[in-house]
Order: structure tokens, then C-alpha cells, then sequence
């Protein structure tokens, strides 16, 4: 850990903190506070009656970033509940001199509080001072070198740094990620048992023993040797082109019962700091890798856990120490909840206004511009009742669909980007849970070829105008949806699904529609800017392909294979002129096979 130089108002003042990391553009840069000493379980509660917060400031910029406690500040080491340590996490954007100012505030319920006068100051408050930013040094698909994942406001999450998209290409299995055995106090609570139709937990809590030798001398561990199964896992996953990890932050009284950021499960106020110490490392981690952090906080068996719903003093204190915490980071999505809603197994669910209030507050307390989205049910009736409301709400960025029915993918991402386009509002729409719920993404033993999946949620999904998929594993096969320890067990999917992102990230997505219309085959899906690209999915099995163009310009014509990539191939037809349906011709060789054709126009 590199100590950084700063500068203060006096020497006085450097003894009440230090600066950990290296002061570089988009870098973590942390202030460590020697301030008032506390415990996790405190009379004066150091979550709740403390209010830090650092004011940073460079031009027209202003961030307002919270802290939290830290315990000794070493608590992934020590297991620490006490000390005097206080932390901030700061991501500059921008290189050159930034100013800071400290407010640190005690009071009744004050962390949870808009007003900034309450409270007495303690001794740190007021604290000022300078720091110097360089650029960036990163390289590869290390977030640093390439800035913030932002909402791209066209359908797609972008690179802030770089002209360039980020195609979520993830997993959505185990939900239960963060169910790690090397975290402390991590352990699942009850019998384990979950509703029929749900995958059932094992005895034991993931310790990702099959990914132990995909740890690499040099990447992290805490406490001598713990951590290598997870950190191996994130490897192994980044390796195979997977940029995105689904994962719940709390999963009390929900299918799990195994994931919380408390110093128990029965505790609502306090949390455990070692315990989140150590999550930041694996995100820490995973950052430096180019996966995606996708916290969904909290699944529909619990989201009226916290305030019944509302966004009162229980859901803004959780809310508010998991931005402190993790905010900060460059590749994050929040997401209000998984299966959001009332449904028959759990009939109380959050209100519509209490969904917005959520959402509203997640936007207020992290200043990085979150990207927030609500994960839906899997049916139409639960879909349009409980997303129909949101259209249109500015502090929603979009869906994180759930379709029961692989056909139907195609059409209902379709049909939720062309109901946000209708308002002020274009949603992120992304595939991120493909039922049906008992099968998900089979294993390769027992799907090798995953050919239903590739076509109808895979290129349906993205040809739709997806900005990503996610993808499920089900609760009836081997490695399930809570129990899976081994990502390799569908090592020949995460090919064929990096295959399809890798290939569209170099065309321009934003500004492409859904264009079923123009080809001539059942089950075919295309993607267009007319008269300049067309991207269209040819199912197995199918004649040739037909695509109707107006412009009277010459096009060229290109064969992906889907399967396996590799170079574009030539076809039957190598070049034609619009206007009208004109054939395009088929692939040279297993032209009865599923084949994307990409036809552009020749400048």
C-alpha cells in the first residue's frame, strides 16, 4: 500500500490522517482518519451517529463523498470491531489540483440526515487541504486505463475515457456469490430450505475450491491464505471474456439466507467492518480484471425487510454504508432488487413510490452518477404492472430483465426499449435472468451445443438492442443458481457468449434498431442502421436469406460463424446492390447451420 504525499493546512493537521493509494486519475484514493474512537456495537452508534463526509473540488466539480467507520483500518486482517479509524474512498476524474474540506458530524441518526448543520462537529471537522493528480498509467482491461462505466443514454453503458461501448457479458449465477466461507462471519442462517421451483442451497457455503489454482502468485488474499478461491473465480472468468458478476448484498429471510453486510443477521444498524473490508478487496480485484460489479440489494422475498419498504432510517443507513463503502468504483450497477414486486410466494412487495424513493435516495447519497436499474419478474403481467409506472422516472436508468420463455426474448426486449424511446427516458434494457427457471443455462455436460439459448436469448437478446446479458444457471442441474463452486461448468458457453459481444462491440450500436421487418425468415433477428449496417441472426435450418434495403448502393456481404468465430467468411453472394428484397445468399459451407450475416455498405 502506497502512503501518498499531500498537502495540508499544517503539520497539525497531518497527524490526524493519511492518504492511501496513488494519486492518478480514476485511482482509489483513500483518507484514513485517526479520529474518534468506537466499536461495531457502540452506545453511541459509529454507523448511524457519525457523519462523515469530504466535500472535493476542482473547477466546476464538486463531489460530497461519505465515509464510514473502519475499525482499526485494517480490519481484512485483523477482524477488528473497534479502533479509531475512519475512511473515505475518492476516484478523481480529472488530472491537476483538487481541493478537499472534512465535515465530520455527531448526532442522533445524523448519518441518515440532509441537514447539514445537525449534529455538534467533532475534532476533524473543517479539515482542508490539496492534492495533486497525474494521469492514469493503466493498461488492458483494467477499468483505470479506460475510466467510469457510465450510461451512455442510448441504450449502451460506455467507457467515460473512451469513445467506446461496454457490452455486459456476465453471470447471474450463484446469486449468492458473496456467500464465501473465507469471508468472516459469513454463514447461512436455518435449515437452507427454499420454495419448491427454487435452487436449494447445500450444507456448506462456497469456498470455489475448483478455481484454487486459478489464483496467480501476486493477486490478492487476506489473513496469510484466505480468499485464493474467489480471487481465482474472478480470474478464471475475466479469462474467458465474462466482464460482469450478478451478486446480492442481502439475501435475509430470501433464498440464500447467507449474504449480509451486518454484524449478524438479525442486526439492522451495525455493520461488519472486517467482513466488507475483505468484500473490497475481491472488488478491488475485480476492477483490475474489467468485471463489473452488479449489486442487486436486495430479492423479492425481502425487499420490505428494511422500513417495510420505505426509505426511512434502516434502508438509508444500509443504502448509505454500501456507497461509502463500494460507490466509488468504476464498474458498478445497482440494482433496487431482484424479481421487484409482490407475487404469489410473496405476496407484500414495495409500492411503486416506494421504488422511486429507493432509487432517489441511491442517486443522492453516491456521488458518482450510479447507474441504478430494477431486476423484474419473468412474466408479462408482472413486467408491464410493476415497469409501466417507472417509464419516464428520471432516477431510473433501466431494466434487468428476467424472461421465462427463451422464443420470447427478442420481442419483449424490443418491446421495453420502444416504451422507454417513447418518453423522455431511453432506458438500459439487459437480458440478465433467461428461465425457464428450472434449466437456465445447462451445463455443458448436459448442453454442449447450447444452440436454444444462443439463438433466442443470446443474438435474440442482443439483436433486440440489449445492452448486455447475464446469464442463469437454474435450480435442476449440477452447479446451480445457490450451490455452484465451478464456472468452468459452462466453459463452452461463456465462449459462444463472448463470441456474439466481442463481435458487435466494434459496430455502432447506438445508433441501430431492431429491424425484424426487413428479412424474410421465422426466427430471424436483425439488428440495422439502414442503409449503412445490417447485423441479422440466420436460424439453423433456414433457406436464404432475404434482406429488404432501400438505398440504391452497393453493400458488401460477410458470414460470422456463431458457434465459434473466427474470421468473416465469404458467401454465396460477396457483394449486391439495393433497392427492394434482395437475396443475399447463404455461408459456403454448413450453410444448414445458425450463421449471422453482416451486410454494410461499401464506401
Amino acid at each position: 500500500m502506497l502512503v501518498a504525499n499531500f498537502y495540508a493546512c499544517n503539520t497539525h493537521e497531518k497527524e490526524k490522517f493519511e492518504i492511501h493509494g496513488e494519486l492518478k486519475k480514476w485511482h482509489k484514493v483513500t483518507f484514513v482518519f485517526n479520529g474518534i474512537e468506537s466499536n461495531e456495537s457502540a452506545s453511541i452508534n459509529p454507523f448511524l451517529d457519525y457523519r462523515l463526509e469530504m466535500e472535493f473540488s476542482k473547477g466546476n466539480i464538486s463531489y460530497i463523498v461519505p465515509g464510514y467507520f473502519a475499525a482499526d483500518g485494517n480490519a481484512a486482517e485483523s477482524s477488528a470491531q473497534k479502533g479509531t479509524k475512519w475512511k473515505v474512498h475518492f476516484r478523481p476524474e480529472e488530472v491537476g489540483e483538487w481541493s478537499y474540506r472534512v465535515s465530520f458530524r455527531t448526532g442522533s441518526d445524523i448519518a441518515v440526515s440532509n441537514n447539514k448543520e445537525m449534529g455538534e462537529a467533532t475534532v476533524l471537522d473543517g479539515l482542508e487541504g490539496t492534492i495533486i493528480i497525474s494521469d492514469a498509467d493503466k493498461t488492458g482491461n483494467d477499468f483505470r486505463s479506460k475510466g467510469k462505466i457510465v450510461n451512455g443514454h442510448k441504450g449502451y453503458l460506455k467507457y467515460s475515457e473512451k469513445d467506446e461501448l461496454f457490452i455486459k457479458n456476465g453471470t447471474d449465477s450463484p446469486e449468492n456469490f458473496l456467500a464465501f466461507a473465507d469471508f468472516d462471519q459469513t454463514y447461512r442462517y436455518g435449515d437452507g430450505g427454499n420454495r419448491d421451483g427454487e435452487a436449494q442451497t447445500d450444507k456448506q457455503i462456497h469456498n470455489y475450491a475448483p478455481h484454487l489454482d486459478d489464483w496467480i502468485t501476486g493477486d490478492p488474499i487476506w489473513k496469510k491464505n484466505k480468499g485464493r478461491g474467489i480471487i481465482g473465480a474472478i480470474n478464471y472468468l475475466s479469462s474467458k471474456g465474462v466482464n460482469s458478476i450478478y451478486m446480492l448484498t442481502l439475501n435475509i429471510q430470501g433464498d440464500g439466507k447467507d449474504v449480509w453486510p451486518y454484524i449478524n443477521h438479525n442486526e439492522r444498524y451495525r455493520f461488519d467492518c472486517s467482513k466488507l473490508e475483505q468484500w473490497e478487496i475481491v472488488f478491488d480485484h475485480m476492477e483490475r480484471k474489467g468485471v463489473l460489479m452488479h449489486l442487486v440489494m436486495q430479492e423479492t422475498e425481502n425487499e420490505c425487510l428494511l422500513d417495510i419498504g420505505y426509505t426511512e432510517v434502516q434502508r438509508k443507513l444500509y443504502l448509505r454504508e454500501l456507497s461509502a463503502r463500494f460507490g466509488h468504483h468504476l464498474g458498478i450497477i445497482w440494482n433496487i432488487g431482484e424479481e421487484n414486486g409482490a407475487a404469489d410466494w410473496t405476496p407484500i412487495g414495495q409500492t411503486d413510490q416506494q421504488r422511486k424513493d429507493m432509487a432517489n435516495y441511491i442517486k443522492s447519497i453516491n456521488p458518482y452518477h450510479p447507474i441504478v436499474l430494477v431486476h423484474t419478474h419473468a412474466d408479462d403481467h408482472g413486467q408491464d404492472k410493476y415497469l409501466e409506472p417507472l417509464l419516464g422516472f428520471s432516477n431510473l436508468d433501466g431494466a434487468s430483465m428476467q424472461i421465462a420463455n427463451p422464443e420470447r426474448v427478442n420481442e419483449r426486449i424490443q418491446y421495453w426499449i420502444k416504451k422507454s424511446e417513447s418518453t423522455n427516458k431511453r432506458w438500459l434494457v439487459n437480458m440478465d435472468e433467461l428461465g425457464p427457471h428450472w434449466k437456465g443455462v445447462m451445463p455443458d455436460v448436459h448442453d454442449s451445443a447450447h444452440d436454444t439459448i444462443r439463438h433466442h436469448a443470446l443474438w435474440g437478446s442482443l439483436l433486440a438492442g440489449s445492452g448486455g446479458v447475464e446469464w442463469y444457471f437454474g435450480w435442476k442441474y449440477p452447479e446451480t443458481d445457490l450451490s455452484c463452486e465451478d464456472f468452468r461448468s459452462r466453459d463452452l458457453w461463456w465462449h459462444q457468449s463472448t463470441i456474439a459481444t466481442e463481435f458487435l462491440s466494434s459496430l455502432p450500436l447506438e445508433n441501430m434498431v431492431s429491424s425484424n421487418n426487413l428479412i424474410n425468415l421465422k426466427n430471424a433477428y436483425c439488428l440495422a442502421k439502414p442503409g449503412n449496417v445490417y447485423v441479422i441472426y440466420k436460424p439453423k435450418g433456414s433457406s436464404n436469406l432475404k434482406l429488404e434495403i432501400d438505398a440504391n448502393q452497393a453493400f458488401s456481404i460477410k458470414w460470422f460463424n456463431p458457434r465459434l468465430g473466427g474470421p468473416l467468411q465469404d458467401g454465396s453472394v460477396l457483394n449486391v446492390r439495393g433497392n427492394g428484397n434482395i437475396d443475399i445468399g447463404k455461408p459456403l459451407n454448413e450453410s444448414d447451420k445458425d450463421w449471422v450475416a453482416l451486410v454494410r455498405l461499401v464506401i
